[in-house]
């Protein structure tokens, strides 16, 4: 009993039709609720931003959707209004098997703090409590699909490698938003960190 599903952020702001929508997004749910059943824990988790985050361009008199801003823990992305809390963008896409979830990991819940990972926010330090709860269930080994392969995807990726995870990203039950060459570059990044890329 070690080894755990993440479906990241498979939420309809992201699909096809949403807000922030990651082109094919829908097209690996089916694929996502085929695998849940082979793997120990099924693990979800879902963006969850307060109306009027700071990652929203909508927060910052000027700028617009994709542009890049400085915050207090780097640079940050701001994004269209996505996945408000309680709206149905949030939602987890209809289609999703949310029977098998174990755990539901809620993130981007800070209004000054963007969360792309499952395990931290962006400052890079600030816990989601995900480890912990994964440590507590005895798994050490993480499979990851859902949305966006370069965003929160591989953040999790990442940081699930760093703190210990043997970690692996099915790019089959991914779809990326590839934000000016964001897709390779966090491949890249992936295949350095030691993240299996299946």
């Amino acid at each position: 009993m070690t080894h755990a599903l993440i479906v990241i952020d498979m939420q309809n702001d992201f699909c096809p039709g949403g807000a922030l929508a990651v082109s094919g997004g829908d097209e690996i749910v089916a694929g996502i609720n085929t695998l849940m059943p082979d793997f120990d824990h099924v693990i979800l988790t879902q963006d969850w931003h307060p109306a009027g985050h700071s990652s929203f361009a909508s927060s910052h008199d000027g700028k617009t959707p994709f542009e890049m801003t400085e915050m207090p823990y780097g640079p940050q992305v701001l994004w269209p209004d996505h996945c408000v809390q309680g709206s149905h963008g949030a939602a987890f896409h209809t289609d999703l098997d949310t029977d098998h979830a174990a755990i539901i990991q809620r993130k981007g819940m800070n209004p000054a703090i963007d969360s792309y990972s499952a395990f931290f926010e962006n400052d890079r330090k600030t816990p989601t409590g995900l480890d912990g709860a994964l440590r507590s269930l005895g798994i050490t080994e993480l499979t990851f699909v859902g949305l966006a392969t370069d965003f929160c995807v591989a953040y999790s990726a990442l940081d699930a490698a760093q703190l210990g995870f043997k970690a692996t990203l099915r790019q089959d039950l991914c779809r990326a938003i590839d934000l000016d060459g964001s897709l390779a570059a966090a491949l890249a990044e992936l295949k350095q960190a030691g993240v299996h890329l299946a």
